[in-house]
């Protein structure tokens, strides 16, 4: 957690927040040390860069969960698309 924490230019007890936010949940090494993936630092500094704007830290977790889904919503809808272009994907939905 502590070089974690010294990547991002924060506390410890500020990434212990997004623990117990549910926003990262890292993984434990065999002595219980926090690991952090990469993905997860990612967050953890979108969420400091929210906070530091003067977003309450519940509602910076609720905005990052909804950009993480809407990443992930378009990633899919690219997808799709490529696959229709190729012949290989459903037609669009009526109206699209």
């Amino acid at each position: 957690m502590g070089r974690a924490a010294e990547i991002l230019d924060v506390t410890p007890a500020f990434l212990r927040s997004l623990d117990s936010a549910k926003l990262i949940v890292p993984q434990r090494s065999g002595g219980g040390h926090r690991r952090y993936s990469r993905y997860q630092l990612r967050l953890a500094q979108r969420a400091r860069e929210l906070i530091d704007q003067g977003t309450a830290l519940e509602a910076a977790c609720r905005i990052i969960i909804l950009e993480d889904q809407l990443a992930e919503a378009q990633r899919i809808n690219a997808q799709l698309r490529r696959g229709h272009r190729n012949g290989t994907g459903d037609p669009p939905a009526p109206g699209h």
